[in-house]
């Protein structure tokens, strides 16, 4: 399996390379990103790009790839509609237009979130570009498409949240995260979980299109 991973430095990121790099039907995994992580494996392949969503320079590495895991996004705090556009949705799909030209034969796996707004009408701005956003990807002819919406995510293995809110929360929070889990199984997932989650869609696939955290706990195994 070759996959394309977007968004490896975050906290999602971090945790689906690493199930990648654990994986043994995992041959290859490239790294899109603005900037190297200086990862020393052999399976890694490291593409910097000044524009992630301009694929033009590397189409032809691009061809043939089994999954695409798109885990790159940002927080839409203090940010308007247009631009929180421009990062989440425009971006996001100008990669999905290239890939399904160049490997339609792909998976492709967009982290979402919790509260996503299929309808794209409701109150909340970043609910309603992240629902277009899952809706223009379901509508393109991959192989496969799903959506996974995390909720309350809990790291694995030293990996930290680049948001620094969140990580915030994590440093003093985290060590009840286990207990909610326990309390509240539905509702909470881990990085290593939605790591081997997207692996399984690319294998297996997955009745629903739309994973909740209880969907990408049950897809893990």
């Amino acid at each position: 399996m070759r996959v394309v991973l977007f968004g490896a430095s975050g906290m999602v990121g971090q945790g689906v390379l690493r199930e990648c790099l654990l994986a043994t039907d995992v041959s290859q995994v490239l790294l899109i990103g603005r900037s190297a992580l200086g990862v020393t494996d052999a399976k890694v392949r490291e593409i910097v790009l000044a524009d992630v969503g301009d694929l033009s320079s590397v189409r032809e590495e691009l061809a043939g790839l089994d999954a695409c895991f798109f885990c790159l996004g940002v927080s839409s705090a203090g940010m308007k509609e247009e631009a929180y556009t421009r990062v989440t949705y425009e971006l996001t799909m100008r990669v999905a237009h290239t890939l399904v030209e160049v490997a339609p034969q792909m998976v492709f796996v967009y982290v979402s979130g919790a509260g996503t707004d299929s309808s794209e009408k409701g109150r909340s701005m970043w609910a309603r570009v992240k629902g277009a956003t899952e809706n223009a990807l379901l509508a393109m002819s991959f192989r496969g498409a799903y959506m996974f919406r995390p909720g309350l995510i809990q790291p694995m293995y030293g990996i930290r949240s680049k948001t620094p809110a969140y990580q915030a929360v994590l440093t003093v929070f985290g060590w009840l995260i286990p207990a909610i889990r326990k309390m509240f199984p539905k509702s909470v997932t881990t990085t290593e979980k939605i790591g081997l989650a997207m692996l399984q869609a690319v294998r297996k696939g997955y009745p629903k299109k739309v994973l909740d955290p209880e969907d990408i706990n049950i897809l893990a195994g």
